[in-house]
């Protein structure tokens, strides 16, 4: 089976056409075969489209399932002007779309992986550093509205919300119930409240 024609690679770049066709083809493989039969052969079988072609675009099976959990990824981060608010429903949020998706089984292979695979671990790194940006952004709102003190490092909460939402995850305790989430987020809230 060849390559198609109308989805020949252009190098470096990608053809938008054969991405879309990789990426398809790593969520039917993660499907059928999950985490443990998924394997870049098979996706380029599926996606007709060459190894090579797949490796010089994602440098490893970590990178290529990251955007695939990227892609697939739909968390709302509410903005309802209390900080506590914001980052229970984030929490609730978060673990629902781990629990309810297939999301979490392959975030968690992926961390798992990350212990022994030093290209799912700067994949799983780079990927961690942008979620922990991305979440600082609810500290850095509460510190313009005055809940959080001004010398609160907003990346070093984010980290902390972050282990505990992947502490669930490993644990597979993704059923938390929000008195529990609303407890654990008031414990670190005390810590950077404005006094």
């Amino acid at each position: 089976m060849g390559e198609d024609p109308a989805r020949r690679s252009i190098g470096a770049r990608r053809n938008p056409d054969s991405a879309e066709a990789i990426l398809k083809a790593s969520e039917a493989v993660l499907v059928e075969a999950g985490y443990a039969g998924f394997s870049i052969e098979a996706v380029a079988r599926r996606a007709r489209a060459g190894k090579p072609t797949i490796y010089r675009w994602w440098p490893s099976k970590a990178a290529l399932l990251l955007e695939v959990y990227k892609r697939q990824k739909r968390v709302d981060v509410p903005d309802t002007g209390s900080l506590e608010d914001d980052l229970v429903g984030f929490l609730r949020n978060l673990f629902a779309h781990w629990r309810d998706t297939s999301s979490g089984s392959v975030f968690r292979s992926l961390i798992a992986e990350a212990q022994s695979d030093e290209a799912a671990a700067a994949a799983l790194t780079g990927y961690a550093d942008g979620r922990v940006s991305h979440t600082a952004r609810i500290i850095e709102r509460a510190k313009a509205r005055g809940e959080v003190a001004a010398d609160i490092d907003a990346a070093l909460v984010a980290d902390l919300i972050a282990s505990y939402a992947w502490k669930h995850l490993l644990t597979n305790r993704l059923d938390e119930d929000e008195a529990t989430i609303r407890a654990t987020v008031r414990y670190v809230m005390s810590g950077i409240s404005r006094n």
